[in-house]
């Protein structure tokens, strides 16, 4: 079999992965512990993220034509990627916490939701909420007032009612 057969699953198989993804992040694990690792890929899979270490090359093909496909300069060096078909900010927030204890972690780059974005600009995204929190800050929000305004009313009915002006 010809070394080109035997890679191309492989590519097929991250092609596949990042197909129809919300956000992939690409990741520098150099310098983790095993103990570290199995850490990070605990936390990863609970996320329902999928991390995987693949050959720099294997990555530069199957991120050809995709959007992705941005990544490409950043395929240096020891290179994992963790894919999240769900939330677009889970991969970018579960990194960077687990990177502010095991600081061998280095996010390199990342794509959200179709677009580009540099190291820096990860780390900003990963200080967003998840969806679960934001929608229930939102629904906090949104039932303030109305209970506020239930409270005030029932206030009113056991003071008797308001006088009616004359």
């Amino acid at each position: 079999m010809a070394k080109v057969e035997l890679k191309k699953p492989i590519v097929e198989e991250i092609g596949e992965c990042i197909k129809g993804a919300q956000s992939v992040v690409l990741v520098d694990y150099r310098g983790l512990t095993v103990e570290q690792d199995t850490e990070l890929r605990k936390q990863l899979r609970e996320a329902g993220i999928v991390y995987k270490v693949y050959k720099n090359t294997m990555m530069n093909f199957a991120f050809e034509g995709t959007d992705c496909e941005k990544l490409k300069p950043h395929l240096e060096g020891p290179s994992a990627i963790a894919v999240s078909k769900t939330d677009a900010t889970a991969p970018a927030r579960i990194l960077a916490k687990f990177a502010k204890d095991a600081a061998a972690l280095e996010l390199k780059a990342g794509i959200v939701e179709g677009d580009y974005y540099d190291e820096k600009a990860i780390l900003e995204i990963a200080k967003i909420p998840s969806r679960e929190e934001l929608l229930s800050k939102f629904l906090g929000s949104i039932q303030s007032p109305v209970t506020n305004f239930a409270r005030v009313l029932n206030q009113l009915a056991e003071k008797g009612g308001a006088t009616a002006a004359e």
